[in-house]
């Protein structure tokens, strides 16, 4: 049997998969946009609870009913607060839509790699690099560049403070899941629907808003739902396969195709402080994954041919 082969063949196949998950990422905010849904908690009610509903059937078709509940008893505490950091990520992403653009907030998660970065070494004491200070001091610079358009009034503060949100949580649930490597992420990322559901249904109790929505904005939140849990699944998986540092550069898809789509179909054109700050935080990050990627993985030099 040829291992290296089948090993090309995992790496390769894992590549795909959270690429995938980055490009279904990606659609997010013009899924959110196109069901032109006034109200972001009932947004937030059809999508995460689809997405809670794929992602449990997932599971129960995967590891049948006994696994699944094993699942969640398993993932304790840190998947809690993994689920917890999910959900506050993808509330706060509807709700930020309302304030600012699509590319506000993806440009600011571009940072997030070098935010848990950062929050390993302030809460675990995990040694950084000169590059990894550099490269953080680049993402807050970009970042600052980005919210100036706050402080000029052309962006609201409180979709720039609800961006950065996001990336804090997505990057705080990287660190828990680092430190805590057995947990499975399916069932955290399902608390974090489930949460993000809930939390909506409370906020809906007192309007029938939830229920008054058209075929066309049901279907677009069918799509947006299963979209969500179709990309964790992907990421789930095929993360497993490639290394860390290659997976967050296969993520910055997301990032780039995100302001891409509302730009060609629905004419939102970024500020260009956002494109600006934007492309700093870009240039920092595959920068220094690019950086980590190379130091941390040598390539190994095959002998030459002996004819």
């Amino acid at each position: 049997m040829n291992t290296d082969a089948n090993s090309q063949d995992n790496i390769a196949q894992g590549a795909l998969l959270v690429l995938a998950a980055a490009l279904v990422w990606g659609m997010g905010g013009l899924l959110a946009r196109l069901a032109d849904i006034a109200d972001p908690w009932v947004v937030i009610f059809w999508r995460t609870g689809i997405a809670s509903v794929c992602l449990l059937a997932f599971m129960f078709w995967r590891d049948g009913m006994r696994g699944t509940y094993k699942l969640f008893l398993d993932m304790g505490w840190p998947g809690f607060a993994v689920g917890v950091a999910f959900a506050t990520a993808s509330t706060s992403f509807i709700i930020a839509l309302q304030f600012t653009s699509v590319a506000n907030i993806l440009l600011m998660q571009a940072g997030v790699p070098l935010i848990a970065a950062l929050l390993s070494r302030v809460f675990f004491s995990e040694p950084l690099r000169k590059s990894t200070w550099i490269a953080i001091g680049a993402v807050i610079a970009g970042i600052l560049v980005m919210v100036s358009d706050s402080l000029k009034g052309n962006i609201s503060p409180i979709g720039d403070g609800l961006a950065f949100l996001i990336a804090f949580a997505f990057a705080g649930a990287t660190v828990i899941t680092r430190r805590y490597s057995n947990i499975r992420m399916t069932p955290a990322a399902c608390t974090g629907t489930m949460i993000g559901w809930l939390i909506s249904v409370f906020m809906c109790l007192s309007t029938t808003a939830w229920m008054i929505v058209s075929t066309f904005q049901l279907s677009v939140m069918f799509v947006f739902g299963t979209s969500l849990a179709l990309g964790l699944v992907c990421f789930t998986i095929g993360a497993r396969s490639i290394p860390s540092a290659f997976a967050a550069l296969l993520g910055t898809a997301e990032t780039i195709t995100g302001p891409l789509w509302v730009w060609l179909f629905l004419d939102e054109t970024p500020s260009a402080r956002t494109i600006a700050g934007g492309t700093i935080i870009l240039v920092a990050l595959i920068g220094y994954l690019n950086w980590q990627f190379f130091a941390n993985y040598k390539i190994k030099k095959l002998p030459p041919n002996m004819n």
